[in-house]
């Protein structure tokens, strides 16, 4: 009896974990038909489109007629380290300037904002609006709006230093001064929708913690450096791996405010691709390079996700 009993036990466990998977769609028929059009669009636009990116890295590609182009091999990846002008490792330089510029000070801005605007109140609800805002419009137009402001002659920004008795600057016309202008405009324009994510962050850690550490006496500094940013590092790192990758993937900015240049400063991998690939029509060496920049990309992701440390509160 009691081992029909434990049999029938057992048989009900089963059925159940069968009901359970049953609705857990990823795993039925249904769910497939389901995930069918979001995976043929992504299949069509994104993986298709990769691998033939990689196929005409391969050859000497003819745009008019393909049929008579010629076959290089890894030819167009041997060039990257060949040409010189503009040079494949003065755009991964940067590339990397820009990059790593956004990473840092994109992320230190906006959770320092977040942290300010969690406090509340109507000038701070107010203020929410008014730093997503800039991420909200068209990068092109305010890249437009930048390049008025950027101009040395009668240009606002210029105006405003004049205005102060500073010195004024060349903005993006200058070769020292057209990174920073660049990810001057960047850091605007982004900052806001990271800040919106880190505000996310904070809506759900344990403000227990905090108010323990402020009983002990803990200060401002300690509270945020022990409590707060260990319980936020999950978000941090997905902050930091999305800069990146749309960091990497810019190019309106640059295309629009400094046209890569002056002398190639501000020619990064992306631009490069659009220089190489549509104005020079050398199509085979501007694949190649977006293959370089998208490989760059799937490393410095998978290299976020293996040091991704757990999330936990330091003592």
């Amino acid at each position: 009896m009691a081992e029909t009993t434990e049999g029938a036990a057992s048989r009900n466990r089963f059925s159940a974990r069968k009901r359970s998977g049953a609705r857990d769609f990823r795993h039925t028929k249904k769910g497939w038909l389901y995930s069918a059009p979001a995976i043929l669009i992504f299949g069509t636009f994104i993986i298709v489109p990769t691998f033939y990116t990689f196929y005409v890295s391969l050859w000497n590609w003819n745009v008019l007629n393909p049929a008579l182009s010629k076959y290089r091999g890894f030819g167009n990846y041997r060039e990257l380290f060949t040409a010189v002008d503009p040079s494949f490792l003065t755009s991964l330089w940067n590339s990397a300037y820009f990059t790593g510029a956004m990473v840092v000070a994109g992320t230190a801005i906006s959770m320092s904002l977040a942290l300010l605007l969690q406090r509340g109140g109507s000038i701070m609800n107010a203020s929410r609006l008014a730093i997503y805002l800039p991420n909200a419009t068209p990068l092109i137009g305010t890249s437009l709006i930048w390049a008025w402001i950027y101009n040395p002659q009668f240009g606002l920004a210029n105006w405003l230093l004049h205005s102060l008795h500073l010195p004024t600057s060349p903005w993006v016309e200058g070769q020292a001064t057209s990174m920073p202008a660049v990810i001057l405009f960047s850091l605007w324009h982004e900052v806001g929708f990271t800040t919106i994510i880190f505000l996310g962050g904070l809506t759900i850690i344990n403000e227990e913690f905090g108010e323990a550490a402020r009983v002990d006496g803990a200060g401002p500094w300690q509270e945020f450096w022990h409590i707060t940013w260990p319980q936020l590092r999950p978000v941090t790192y997905f902050v930091v791996v999305i800069t990146t990758i749309l960091s990497l993937q810019a190019f309106t900015q640059f295309y629009q405010l400094s046209g890569g240049g002056p002398n190639n400063s501000t020619t990064t991998l992306s631009y490069l691709v659009y220089e190489e690939a549509i104005v020079l029509t050398n199509t085979g060496y501007g694949a190649a390079i977006a293959v370089v920049l998208f490989l760059i990309t799937v490393f410095i992701t998978l290299v976020r996700r293996r040091t991704s440390p757990d999330v936990g509160v330091t003592s």
